[in-house]
């Protein structure tokens, strides 16, 4: 399981950063500002990954508590042929327990800048495998629930 934490008397590793690294950004009028990475995932993320070096394309939440890999990069507003907007939800496994009273679905709501236009998505079980389709082009603020907790991020999706 992505969130699975597993602790090994004895060892020692050398951990990567889980702050987002500074690259380059996608802007769009409106100050669409999370940066997408390409470096190394943070320790947190990378179950399941190979490799060093360059991470898959990545975006971190505003909180740092979740990331999207977007594995459908660049994302469209309409996907061609063959492409989808896949992102992968990875969620900074929490200090404390998380509220059992809370639904652990993924809740995106994501609204286009600038706008009223909104969309909802759930991811059923909590932060995972989704493929997120939004009906325009232009930069969309999600804010992202599950599990007692929240985190925000913007995403540029382009026409083609």
């Amino acid at each position: 399981m992505l969130g699975s934490v597993l602790l090994l008397a004895g060892c020692t590793t050398t951990e990567r950063s889980a702050a987002p690294a500074s690259t380059a950004s996608p802007r769009v009028a409106g100050g669409c500002t999370s940066p997408i990475e390409m470096g190394p995932l943070p320790d947190w993320a990378d179950e399941g990954f190979s490799g060093g070096g360059s991470g898959p394309p990545h975006v971190f939440g505003a909180k740092g508590e979740i990331l999207g890999v977007l594995f459908g990069y660049p994302l469209s507003q309409q996907p061609a042929d063959g492409h989808n907007n896949k992102i992968l939800w990875v969620a900074r496994p929490a200090p404390t327990p998380s509220d059992t009273r809370s639904p652990e679905t993924l809740v995106i709501t994501a609204t286009l800048d600038g706008t009223d236009t909104r969309v909802t998505h759930e991811v059923t079980g909590g932060p995972g495998p989704s493929i997120i389709d939004v009906p325009r082009a232009g930069c969309w603020h999600l804010d992202l629930r599950w599990s007692g907790r929240t985190d925000t991020m913007d995403l540029v999706f382009s026409e083609n």
